[in-house]
């Protein structure tokens, strides 16, 4: 049985990969700060495998609250699963800070969490030799000045420090598997908008503190938490003023870590960068017409003026994923607003 290390694994995607590994049949250990998650969502993990088991599997799931600045924590979690029999043999590393606008005023956090963290975690995988990692990425990382679709090889100049972390970390790794010696494999995956829950509605997002992405504010809204939700600006070059995404199921975006991760085991690919999206464009009104329609509901909005660092429109190019990684998205739209309000019902305060 592999063992694999999920760092970020209590977050919004690391818990729903973990479900896709354990169901898959690896042992999962995650590793998480819970700065920006909850030690609800490990349990959650456990009655929703368990369920689908229809056996005790708490032997397959470990949990570690631990921060990755910290060296000496992870190097503990290596050292203990050598004890055990059980080595990790790959990471998938979700942790680090992820709000766009929460970046460009507090920058060092930033770098300080997703670079330096991510160092750290290098660095400890090469002395238990550990190497293969997936690495959770950022299409905000692409240049706002090309066209609205972008594939991997679009011209890449992010224009907030998020994203320039993605972006570092990105080349760091790379840097790492050209080596002539190296015998690192790894993939960065260029995320789009994840939204959605499980089907269940036991697993589904739950930010901390003030969340200013787009669906968790209209579930709220849904539920009553909320009067209306903020539009952030309705005068973007778009067709119906405003901001254009590639929103992609949860569930699809997990399934493309493991496609990632059969890929560079089978093929020994050395360094791949893939988008994970849909290849359609949504805008921000759009959205909330189809919430509306599929759960029966209203959601009343105003709008505001546009958030620094926001681009018009983003759009994946995911003809790689699907070529490359025998990977495609399976859920639309109707589907990630029926499963999250689901969860919102089933969880109205988180």
């Amino acid at each position: 049985m592999k063992t694999i290390l999920v760092t970020g694994g209590a977050g919004f995607i690391g818990s729903h990969t973990c479900i896709s590994l354990l169901e898959k049949g690896y042992k999962v250990i995650i590793f998480d700060s819970l700065i920006n998650s909850s030690i609800d969502s490990i349990e959650r993990i456990r009655i929703l495998f368990n369920q689908k088991e229809d056996l005790e599997n708490d032997n397959l799931l470990d949990f570690i609250q631990g921060d990755l600045r910290n060296l000496t924590s992870i190097e503990e979690v290596f050292r203990k699963s050598e004890i055990l029999n059980n080595p990790i043999q790959a990471v998938l590393h979700f942790a680090g800070l992820k709000s766009i606008s929460d970046s460009i005023y507090n920058p060092i956090d930033y770098w300080e969490n997703n670079v330096k963290g991510t160092i750290n975690l290098i660095k400890v995988m090469e002395r238990f030799n550990c190497n293969k990692l997936i690495f959770s990425s950022s299409a905000s990382i692409y240049a706002s000045d090309v066209c609205e679709i972008f594939s991997e090889k679009s011209k890449v100049n992010p224009c907030n420090p998020y994203g320039q972390t993605k972006l570092a970390i990105e080349k760091m790794l790379e840097d790492l598997c050209i080596k002539n010696s190296s015998n690192w494999r790894v993939a960065c995956l260029r995320y789009f908008n994840p939204i959605g829950a499980h089907s269940s509605g036991i697993l589904g997002e739950s930010p901390n503190g003030h969340s200013k992405n787009i669906f968790p504010l209209i579930g709220k809204v849904a539920i009553g938490c909320l009067k209306q939700i903020e539009i952030y600006g309705n005068n973007y070059p778009t067709r119906d003023g405003t901001g254009i995404r590639d929103y992609i199921h949860v569930v699809d975006l997990a399934e493309g870590h493991i496609a990632a991760l059969d890929y560079i085991t089978e093929f020994n690919k050395k360094f791949i960068v893939i988008n994970l999206g849909t290849g359609k464009g949504t805008s921000v009104l759009e959205l909330i017409k189809v919430f509306e329609k599929v759960n029966k509901c209203s959601i009343p909005y105003v709008f505001t003026e546009r958030r620094e660092g926001d681009l018009p429109s983003v759009i994946a190019d995911n003809k790689l994923a699907i070529n490359l990684l025998n990977w495609k998205p399976r859920n639309n739209l109707d589907d990630m607003c029926r499963d999250g309000w689901k969860w919102q019902k089933k969880n109205p305060k988180g």
